[in-house]
């Protein structure tokens, strides 16, 4: 089991749009890339700031929120950086501050499929993400198509 709490952005028709991007010239890709990170920088900047109004627990979790490498916006949560006065992991708070409890009497109730604070945000800003990644691969293929590099 990962320490990890990870979600990867998926965009209608990007399979497609990757398979087009791999025939773009390095700078196109590299282009695309820095759109995608930024991206999902921003994303985890929204992410870490929630986690930071939503509970103690969930404010632990702030410091560990991070972008993924990869062709899509990607961003984790957790891990085993030490995190509270205790020390503790951060991947023994993570799941209880995202989803809640049954048994342990530190977290909030248990939401089963629903989040607190790490899905529920990226779910609220899917519109907006998607809207970005195709303005920013419209972008570099215009560019590269009409000579504009």
């Amino acid at each position: 089991m990962s320490s990890n709490f990870e979600v990867h952005v998926d965009v209608d028709g990007a399979a497609a749009a990757l398979a087009a991007f791999r025939r773009l010239p390095d700078d196109g890709d590299r282009a695309l890339s820095q759109a995608t990170r930024d991206i999902a920088t921003a994303l985890a900047g929204r992410v870490a700031a929630d986690a930071r109004s939503d509970s103690p627990q969930s404010a632990l979790m702030a410091g560990t929120v991070r972008v993924l490498p990869g062709p899509l916006p990607g961003i984790a949560a957790g891990g085993s950086a030490s995190v509270g006065s205790r020390g503790t992991p951060a991947y023994k708070i993570l799941f209880g501050s995202i989803f809640g409890a049954r048994t342990l009497p530190q977290f909030r109730p248990h939401l089963g499929t629903r989040s607190y604070w790490f899905l529920s945000t990226v779910y609220r800003n899917e519109t907006v993400i998607s809207r970005e990644l195709q303005g920013a691969a419209d972008r570099v293929v215009d560019a590269f198509e009409h000579g504009g590099r």
